[in-house]
């Protein structure tokens, strides 16, 4: 593949835009708005200038709702050889693209699982992709060179690539993604109106839980319109977890003891279902999920001193499997919370302890 045009210049598009230019092919952008387009250029996404024959692969990067009619215009232009999108949803595009009688035989369709909070060709990264994964939906008469076409687009984003059926595809997403997006939303509603004081003692759980509450309502209205009937049965099963989760802690404040007891198998049942979800996620590079210590570290929030420390821990010779930051309410301090192998654990904090770190139990 040398040469690629993308269609939509937003967070997904001019970040696949800046890897393929990164690995040195020429990328041809496009965009409903001309601006959009420009700034992903400035930003050496490639270029605004048309392609003068087909480019090798079309990466259609629009909302889920036009993916279909920007398909059949790309292809009315014959603007590439082989075409994908990467909208979010797929099922419902897919027959759009039908509908509007696209060719599918050189269209597969695609979803890359990464994002941001941010949205805009200002937000994108060239590294967006890394080792995340990237899924592909064939139509059933979807030919290999296309097929290959798009595989080779994953490798060069630096993704892994997933085949599935479509309507697999937007069943999965709505529980891993659509939902939890939602879910998201509705705990951060909880602060708006909320005392100040108690917003004021947010710790880093209600920030892990509400990060993604930050997120753009309008670019997720176009994806859970696109998606609604599955998002609603996945929060349908979520709310009748709720109102057993409801139960049993009005059944703890009732008082009596056979109420407690009730309170208590509710919540522990509950509670340990969630263990158990969560302990399939996979892991570091989608490896089993791995159990790692943490090592507490307070520095000053000043510049070089998270440097200084991940330095240290190099010339201690661990690897810092993961990081957290929990920042001090009203302080200039930061508890940086490392996670590496058990076995590196002990070690390390008499390491820091010796080296002058303020290492917390």
């Amino acid at each position: 593949m040398r040469t690629v045009a993308v269609v939509g210049t937003g967070l997904i598009g001019t970040s696949a835009a800046l890897a393929l230019t990164g690995r040195g092919l020429t990328v041809h952008l496009e965009d409903a708005d001309p601006d959009a387009a420009r700034t992903a250029a400035s930003l050496g996404a490639g270029t605004t200038e048309p392609p003068v024959e087909p480019v090798d692969l079309a990466i259609v990067a629009v909302p889920p709702a036009l993916v279909g009619k920007v398909l059949a215009d790309c292809q009315r232009r014959g603007l590439a050889r082989h075409y994908t999108d990467v909208a979010s949803v797929k099922a419902g595009p897919r027959g759009e693209v039908t509908g509007l009688g696209c060719d599918t035989v050189h269209y597969i369709g695609g979803h890359p699982m990464a994002g941001r909070e941010q949205s805009g060709p200002l937000a994108a990264r060239a590294d967006l992709f890394e080792g995340r994964p990237w899924v592909l939906t064939p139509t059933p008469d979807t030919d290999t060179e296309t097929l290959n076409a798009a595989l080779e687009l994953v490798a060069l984003c630096g993704a892994m690539p997933v085949v599935m059926d479509a309507a697999a595809h937007d069943r999965a997403v709505a529980l891993v993604s659509h939902a939890p997006q939602l879910l998201s939303s509705l705990v951060a509603a909880r602060l708006e109106h909320a005392d100040e004081t108690a917003v004021r003692l947010s710790g880093q759980g209600v920030r892990d839980v509400t990060r993604i509450a930050a997120s753009d309502p309008r670019m997720w209205l176009d994806i859970l319109s696109a998606n609604a009937a599955v998002v609603a049965d996945v929060l349908d099963e979520v709310a009748t977890d709720l109102g057993a989760a409801v139960s049993a802690l009005r059944s703890l404040a009732a008082g009596d003891e056979a109420g407690r007891q009730a309170g208590v198998a509710g919540i522990e049942a509950v509670m340990r279902r969630g263990n158990q979800g969560q302990a399939r996620i996979p892991g570091k590079h989608g490896a089993p999920p791995t159990r790692y210590e943490t090592v507490t570290v307070a520095i000053g929030d000043q510049p070089g001193e998270l440097g200084r420390l991940f330095g240290e821990v190099a010339r201690a010779g661990v690897n810092i499997e993961d990081v957290a930051i929990d920042h001090a309410a009203g302080q200039r301090v930061g508890l940086v919370q490392l996670s590496v192998a058990p076995a590196a654990a002990r070690q390390l904090e008499a390491t820091l302890r010796a080296h002058g770190w303020d290492v917390r139990d």
